[in-house]
Protein backbone atom coordinates (compact mmCIF):
# COMPACT_ATOMS: atom_id res chain seq x y z
CA UNK A 1 0.00 0.00 0.00
CA UNK A 2 1.31 3.20 -1.16
CA UNK A 3 0.65 6.65 1.08
CA UNK A 4 -1.95 8.78 -0.35
CA UNK A 5 0.13 11.82 -1.50
CA UNK A 6 -1.63 14.57 -3.62
CA UNK A 7 0.96 15.66 -5.85
CA UNK A 8 1.21 18.83 -8.08
CA UNK A 9 -1.20 17.49 -11.39
CA UNK A 10 -3.56 16.68 -8.82
CA UNK A 11 -3.04 12.67 -8.55
CA UNK A 12 -3.37 10.80 -5.84
CA UNK A 13 -1.41 7.39 -5.69
CA UNK A 14 -3.40 4.52 -4.38
CA UNK A 15 -0.81 1.91 -5.05
CA UNK A 16 2.59 1.26 -6.24
CA UNK A 17 4.65 -1.78 -7.83
CA UNK A 18 7.85 -0.95 -5.87
CA UNK A 19 9.45 -4.66 -7.23
CA UNK A 20 8.97 -3.67 -11.05
CA UNK A 21 11.89 -1.89 -11.41
CA UNK A 22 13.67 -4.24 -8.95
CA UNK A 23 12.53 -7.15 -12.01
CA UNK A 24 12.64 -5.11 -15.42
CA UNK A 25 13.86 -2.45 -17.51
CA UNK A 26 11.22 0.03 -18.16
CA UNK A 27 11.54 0.95 -21.22
CA UNK A 28 8.08 2.86 -21.98
CA UNK A 29 5.32 4.12 -19.97
CA UNK A 30 1.70 4.58 -21.00
CA UNK A 31 -1.23 6.02 -19.19
CA UNK A 32 -4.53 4.07 -19.43
CA UNK A 33 -7.96 3.76 -18.12
CA UNK A 34 -9.53 0.83 -16.26
CA UNK A 35 -13.23 -0.39 -16.14
CA UNK A 36 -14.64 -0.58 -13.02
CA UNK A 37 -17.87 -1.68 -10.92
CA UNK A 38 -19.32 0.66 -8.34
CA UNK A 39 -17.88 -1.07 -5.48
CA UNK A 40 -14.21 -1.35 -6.73
CA UNK A 41 -13.74 2.21 -7.17
CA UNK A 42 -15.02 2.71 -3.58
CA UNK A 43 -12.74 1.00 -2.47
CA UNK A 44 -9.79 2.11 -4.52
CA UNK A 45 -10.79 5.67 -3.50
CA UNK A 46 -10.16 4.14 0.26
CA UNK A 47 -6.50 2.85 -0.99
CA UNK A 48 -7.63 -0.65 -0.72
CA UNK A 49 -5.34 -1.79 -4.03
CA UNK A 50 -2.55 -4.27 -4.34
CA UNK A 51 -0.69 -4.35 -7.38
CA UNK A 52 1.45 -7.22 -6.22
CA UNK A 53 2.10 -9.84 -8.91
CA UNK A 54 -0.18 -8.28 -11.45
CA UNK A 55 0.67 -7.96 -14.70
CA UNK A 56 -1.38 -6.77 -18.26
CA UNK A 57 -1.65 -8.81 -21.57
CA UNK A 58 -3.25 -8.07 -25.15
CA UNK A 59 -5.98 -10.83 -25.73
CA UNK A 60 -8.17 -9.70 -28.84
CA UNK A 61 -7.16 -6.49 -29.35
CA UNK A 62 -8.31 -5.67 -26.05
CA UNK A 63 -5.44 -4.68 -23.28
CA UNK A 64 -6.72 -6.62 -20.02
CA UNK A 65 -5.02 -6.46 -16.38
CA UNK A 66 -4.76 -9.88 -13.97
CA UNK A 67 -4.30 -10.11 -10.51
CA UNK A 68 -4.80 -6.89 -9.82
CA UNK A 69 -6.31 -7.17 -6.05
CA UNK A 70 -8.94 -4.82 -5.21
CA UNK A 71 -10.45 -5.95 -1.58
CA UNK A 72 -14.12 -6.08 -1.35
CA UNK A 73 -15.98 -2.69 -0.31
CA UNK A 74 -17.12 -2.49 3.59
CA UNK A 75 -20.25 -1.32 2.44
CA UNK A 76 -20.81 -3.47 -0.55
CA UNK A 77 -22.73 -6.55 1.12
CA UNK A 78 -24.18 -8.22 -2.08
CA UNK A 79 -23.22 -5.56 -4.40
CA UNK A 80 -19.28 -6.82 -3.94
CA UNK A 81 -16.94 -7.67 -6.52
CA UNK A 82 -14.40 -10.51 -7.06
CA UNK A 83 -11.44 -8.94 -5.66
CA UNK A 84 -9.02 -10.34 -8.46
CA UNK A 85 -11.02 -9.88 -11.29
CA UNK A 86 -9.52 -9.02 -14.64
CA UNK A 87 -10.33 -5.72 -15.60
CA UNK A 88 -10.10 -4.19 -19.33
CA UNK A 89 -7.83 -1.42 -19.90
CA UNK A 90 -8.70 1.18 -21.91
CA UNK A 91 -5.85 2.68 -24.02
CA UNK A 92 -5.91 3.95 -27.70
CA UNK A 93 -6.27 1.84 -30.63
CA UNK A 94 -3.25 3.16 -31.96
CA UNK A 95 -0.88 2.21 -28.74
CA UNK A 96 -2.87 -1.32 -28.48
CA UNK A 97 -1.31 -1.94 -31.90
CA UNK A 98 2.07 -0.79 -31.05
CA UNK A 99 2.09 -2.80 -27.77
CA UNK A 100 0.67 -5.96 -30.01
CA UNK A 101 3.45 -5.98 -32.16
CA UNK A 102 6.32 -5.40 -29.19
CA UNK A 103 4.83 -8.03 -26.55
CA UNK A 104 4.44 -10.56 -29.36
CA UNK A 105 7.84 -10.22 -31.31
CA UNK A 106 10.27 -8.36 -29.22
CA UNK A 107 9.65 -10.26 -26.13
CA UNK A 108 8.57 -7.64 -23.87
CA UNK A 109 6.31 -7.46 -20.62
CA UNK A 110 3.30 -5.25 -19.76
CA UNK A 111 4.18 -4.17 -16.19
CA UNK A 112 1.53 -1.46 -14.23
CA UNK A 113 3.88 0.55 -12.06
CA UNK A 114 1.33 2.73 -10.44
CA UNK A 115 -2.47 2.74 -9.49
CA UNK A 116 -3.80 6.64 -8.91
CA UNK A 117 -6.71 8.79 -9.43
CA UNK A 118 -6.83 11.97 -11.79
CA UNK A 119 -9.81 13.77 -11.66
CA UNK A 120 -12.17 11.13 -10.29
CA UNK A 121 -10.62 8.45 -12.63
CA UNK A 122 -8.58 5.61 -11.84
CA UNK A 123 -5.41 4.69 -14.10
CA UNK A 124 -3.21 2.59 -14.78
CA UNK A 125 0.61 3.54 -15.27
CA UNK A 126 1.51 1.06 -17.59
CA UNK A 127 5.29 -0.16 -18.64
CA UNK A 128 6.68 -1.43 -21.41
CA UNK A 129 9.48 -3.89 -19.83
CA UNK A 130 12.12 -6.53 -20.49
CA UNK A 131 12.80 -8.64 -17.88
CA UNK A 132 16.26 -8.67 -15.74
CA UNK A 133 18.38 -11.62 -15.31
CA UNK A 134 19.64 -12.45 -11.57
CA UNK A 135 22.75 -10.59 -12.64
CA UNK A 136 21.74 -7.52 -13.66
CA UNK A 137 19.71 -7.48 -10.54
CA UNK A 138 22.85 -7.54 -7.87
CA UNK A 139 24.24 -4.71 -10.12
CA UNK A 140 21.78 -2.60 -10.25
CA UNK A 141 21.55 -3.57 -6.28
CA UNK A 142 25.27 -2.74 -5.84
CA UNK A 143 24.72 0.42 -7.47
CA UNK A 144 22.07 1.80 -5.57
CA UNK A 145 24.00 0.84 -1.77
CA UNK A 146 26.86 2.41 -3.85
CA UNK A 147 25.36 5.99 -4.20
CA UNK A 148 23.39 5.45 -0.50
CA UNK A 149 27.14 5.07 0.96
CA UNK A 150 28.40 8.35 -1.24
CA UNK A 151 24.88 10.34 -0.06
CA UNK A 152 25.98 9.19 3.83
CA UNK A 153 29.71 10.11 3.22
CA UNK A 154 28.21 13.25 1.91
CA UNK A 155 26.09 14.24 4.73
CA UNK A 156 28.56 13.75 7.08
CA UNK A 157 31.20 15.59 5.63
CA UNK A 158 28.96 18.63 5.93
CA UNK A 159 28.23 18.10 9.19
CA UNK A 160 31.79 17.44 10.46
Amino acid sequence: MAHSAIDAKGTKTVAQNKKATHDYYIEETYEAGMVLTGTEIKSIRNGRANLKDSYARVERGEVYLFNLHISPYEAGNRFNHDPLRTRKLLLRRSEIRKLIGLTKEQGFTLVPLKLYLRGGFCKVELALAKGKKNYDKRQSEAKRDAAREIQRAFRERQKG
